[in-house]
């Protein structure tokens, strides 16, 4: 005998829900694989490689997970299942609070945004870029100069006390000693879009502490990648919030129905 009345509305509120998480995990799953193997994402340039992935890995989890609990929650509402729905219950709370504690952090580190994202660029021009076992950052980096319309993380000077240019950077007071009156190289990147590339390699070779020509970019892209960042922070949020408020709604149905078919089982 199944389910009737309010809980029938339930049992098909419940299926809409599942429905949209399904899409919702989908989305990340495939989001996730996308930045994990494009190399022009440039969001990654934003922390360092290492955590960059594994905040990849930790998304792409929630993915699964979400999606495995629109399985189950499907499966639990249309087979009346306590087992099922219990499953559903427990997956999508695990979510959720993976979810709160991670809007916590970054509530709570906002301010330090500013640092993290200037210490990954810096650290992606100084050391990985143009390295052969970091080839793609190298790409990352590339691609972000030419969206952005930016070179280096602070300005084209940050390329001077690169390892790009082959610069030791054990020390770094022979560094600052050394880079006085010598040439050093910027990617061809840095060269404006109507720049050809003969014209590119002529001017990317320049002075340390010298005056910048026009033919290449002269902001630094930390700024203009905060900037971006900062535009799309209360979407985020919103969206976050949205879904939060949905699991904490599916919870409460899925916790009604267990109960209604317990009561049910009884009856009978």
């Amino acid at each position: 005998m199944g389910l009737n009345g309010c809980c029938s509305c339930v049992k098909y509120l419940m299926v809409l829900i599942n429905i949209l998480f399904w899409l919702i995990g989908l989305t990340i799953v495939l989001t996730s694989l996308w930045m994990l193997t494009d190399p022009t994402f440039m969001l990654s340039m934003t922390q360092s490689y290492n955590h960059y992935h594994i905040a990849l890995y930790v998304f792409l989890a929630i993915g699964i997970l979400i999606t495995l609990g629109a399985f189950f929650g499907c499966l639990g509402v249309c087979r009346e299942s306590q087992c099922l729905l219990v499953s559903f219950f427990c997956v999508i709370l695990i979510v959720m609070v993976a979810q709160i504690a991670a809007g916590a952090w970054a509530f709570h580190n906002r301010n330090k945004l500013d640092d993290m994202v200037r210490a990954a660029v810096k650290s992606s021009v100084q050391e990985e870029y143009g390295q052969s076992s970091m080839s793609s950052r190298t790409v990352t980096f590339d691609t972000l100069q030419k969206n952005l319309k930016c070179c280096g993380a602070d300005g084209p000077g940050d390329w001077a006390t690169s390892r790009f240019n082959n610069v030791d950077r054990t020390n770094i007071v022979d560094i600052a000693v050394s880079s006085m009156n010598v040439l050093y190289n910027i990617p061809e990147s840095c060269c404006k879009e109507d720049i050809k590339d003969n014209e590119c390699d002529k001017w990317r070779n320049l002075k340390f502490g010298g005056p910048l020509n026009t033919y290449i970019y002269q902001q630094g892209c930390v700024d203009k990648l905060i900037e971006i960042i900062y535009e799309n922070w209360v979407t985020i949020f919103a969206v976050t919030a949205a879904v939060i408020l949905l699991e904490l709604l599916s919870l409460t149905f899925a916790l009604s129905l267990c109960c209604a078919v317990r009561n049910q089982h009884y009856k009978a």
